[in-house]
């Protein structure tokens, strides 16, 4: 997700033998490894670990990111959108997948979820501390539930980012009743800012707007930056940039809840 850590997973093609446990995990990926990019080199130089030798297969993706351009170009093109009951439009994503294929694989879900508080964590105020309110990402969760209605409803769309259709380009709706509501809204997708700069077919306009928030978190932004498609304003960037690379050698390190420094093989 930050184009230094990848993530290798393998797939069950077969069954395989014919075993319960075998034919539960056809068709379904497994996660084989994590590999930091300044490892990739070492990796094929040297492909033994303690536990043996090192998968081919793996092997073979890492000579390719080695030479791999970022960003790779979006390839998800079909989305499943949570629906505003009162018009049936896009209200909120909640899958997304590259090909048409695997659109009936997905559960029928009509529930959004947004990026977990561990995840993500976005500061309250000490008036909500006292409160005792739960987090804006949950907060939010309810406020996309209570929107959907009592009988929600999504559906699947083929995007295609030539043409001018009218989905929310931060993948949930802005346009909230009230200004409480609006405001755990902005709060929730200003401190997502960093992640959503990652999206394509974003205009240059919305992208400003996400540039300027993100200027909160220049640390994820330096995280996430080697995958942002494009820029809006270089300025804005590089102030947030030379900030990140300030912190970082003062010691900061950026929130990343489970993220592993060295290297796992499985």
């Amino acid at each position: 997700m930050d184009g230094d850590v990848w993530e290798f997973q393998f797939i069950y093609a077969t069954a395989g033998g014919g075993s319960a446990s075998a034919a539960r995990q056809k068709g379904r990926f497994t996660r084989a490894a994590h590999i930091r990019h300044c490892d990739l080199e070492r990796v094929i130089a040297n492909p033994v670990t303690e536990d043996g030798e090192v998968d081919q297969r793996i092997l073979d993706l890492a000579t390719f990111l080695i030479g791999a351009r970022l960003p790779f170009e979006a390839a998800d093109r079909y989305e499943y959108w949570l629906l505003d009951p009162k018009d049936h439009s896009p209200l909120a994503l909640i899958f997304s997948c590259v090909d048409a294929s695997e659109m009936a694989s997905f559960p029928k879900l009509t529930d959004w979820a947004a990026l977990p508080a561990a995840v993500m964590p976005i500061e309250t105020s000490e008036a909500e501390r006292g409160s005792s309110y739960g987090p804006v990402n949950y907060r939010l969760e309810r406020c996309v539930a209570e929107r959907a209605g009592a009988k929600p409803r999504a559906h699947w769309f083929t995007r295609r980012h030539s043409e001018s259709e009218d989905f929310p380009p931060f993948l949930i709706r802005e346009d909230w009743e009230s200004e409480e509501k609006r405001d755990l809204c902005r709060r929730y997708l200003h401190r997502q800012a960093p992640r959503l700069l990652m999206l394509h077919g974003v205009n240059l306009d919305e992208r400003r707007r996400m540039e300027l928030a993100a200027r909160a978190n220049a640390l994820d932004v330096a995280r996430f930056y080697p995958l942002y498609p494009e820029i809006a304003d270089s300025d804005v960037m590089d102030k947030i940039r030379i900030e990140a690379r300030l912190r970082l050698a003062a010691g900061e390190t950026a929130y990343s809840m489970g993220r592993r420094d060295g290297v796992l093989y499985q």
